[in-house]
């Protein structure tokens, strides 16, 4: 189908113009070219209108729904809707290469994927391990049976599996590589425990990144880097706390009011701040937003204390807080700790998995560089 064709070359020439296709994994370019987006999304699609998820189905609009599949490097395409909310998706193009590239999958691998969703990722984790090679886990029975279909149809050997993938899947274990396509807040010991020693496992962490972990050759700890930023969906179940800071702050009024010295623009542009900031407030959510005074900015914890940093027509900014939490003093003093190592940017993050339940965040040196608890991100 020309129209096909057409979407997903200017998707691939967009991605060479970002430089998004990895020099070191050219097979990954290879896979994506042979086993197409479109044929692993459903029928039915979803699309933010601004208030809702409203259905783009193929039949009703066959050019609106490729223009979905085929959107730029930094879109995915949501297959699946859950009250309300995008819970399963065909993952954007840029981000599903990045972390195939940070998995350093080689042929002949066992690997475990956990998340099947469409079965797309799957498929390119296939191309390149070998038939019979890779396992991937589902919780949803329905998605892993239309994601069975699909592999089938396209002659990937995939064994997919029905199951929770906080437990991995020890049948098959142990893996050469771990890999999953939803973000969690802690790195889920099965993981580390089904993957042998030297073997890598490549996460979403905490729903703004992805990190690649070398499992020590004792087998009790896990250790490695952030590898890339973007945005994931969490894993089925996970607690959401409260959904915006309307809800968090309820009618409560201020009970702190204090000036705000330092500039909000980070807060909206420096990724490598904002990466910063949420390991060390991994339960705290910022908004931004400008309006005729200036840049204001919103945040809350998700349970009952929250902050505001609002611009006046002066020029300053004040800090309103509420709640047992000072949101703004901690924000202020996690920010000074950032500026006081040297500003290291998110690449500089990585995590610790051991065996005794301790995981950690840390910067600049797994060893010497400060840490952070993984209470979650």
């Amino acid at each position: 189908m020309r129209s096909f064709t057409d979407r997903r070359r200017r998707l691939a020439e967009a991605m060479e113009r970002h430089g998004t296709w990895p020099a070191r994994s050219p097979w990954i370019r290879e896979a994506v070219d042979a086993l197409p987006r479109h044929l692993f999304a459903p029928d039915r699609l979803w699309r933010w209108d601004g208030h809702a998820y409203v259905p783009l189905d193929r039949t009703v609009d066959a050019s609106r729904w490729a223009d979905e599949v085929y959107a730029d490097p930094d879109a995915a395409a949501v297959t699946q809707v859950t009250d309300g909310r995008a819970s399963s998706s065909l993952s954007c193009q840029g981000v599903v290469v990045d972390m195939l590239d940070s998995l350093l999958l080689e042929p002949g691998q066992r690997t475990l994927e956990l998340g099947a969703g469409t079965g797309w990722n799957a498929a390119l984790l296939a191309y390149r391990a070998g038939p019979g090679r890779v396992t991937s886990v589902e919780v949803d029975s329905a998605l892993a049976s239309a994601a069975g279909k699909r592999l089938e149809a396209v002659a990937a050997e995939v064994a997919v599996e029905v199951g929770d993938g906080t437990a991995g899947w020890s049948p098959g274990a142990p893996y050469d590589r771990v890999i999953s396509t939803y973000a969690v807040d802690r790195v889920p010991w099965a993981w580390v425990e089904q993957t042998r020693p030297g073997g890598r496992i490549v996460t979403p962490w905490g729903r703004l990144g992805h990190v690649a972990l070398t499992v020590s050759e004792d087998g009790r700890s896990a250790s490695g880097w952030v590898q890339g930023l973007a945005q994931f969906m969490p894993a089925r179940g996970a607690g959401r706390g409260f959904d915006s800071f309307g809800e968090v702050r309820g009618d409560r009024r201020s009970d702190s009011l204090r000036p705000w010295g330092r500039e909000l623009a980070p807060l909206r542009n420096d990724w490598h701040l904002i990466f910063a900031l949420r390991v060390a407030l991994p339960d705290v959510r910022i908004t931004t937003s400008a309006d005729a005074d200036g840049l204001n900015a919103w945040f809350h914890d998700g349970a009952s204390s929250w902050a505001s940093l609002s611009a006046q027509s002066d020029g300053t900014t004040v800090a309103h807080q509420g709640g047992p939490r000072r949101l703004a003093n901690e924000l202020e003093q996690a920010w000074d700790m950032w500026l006081d190592a040297g500003e290291p940017d998110l690449y500089d993050y990585g995590l610790t998995v051991e065996s005794t339940g301790h995981q950690y965040a840390w910067a600049l040196d797994p060893e010497s560089g400060p840490r952070w608890p993984s209470a979650g991100l």
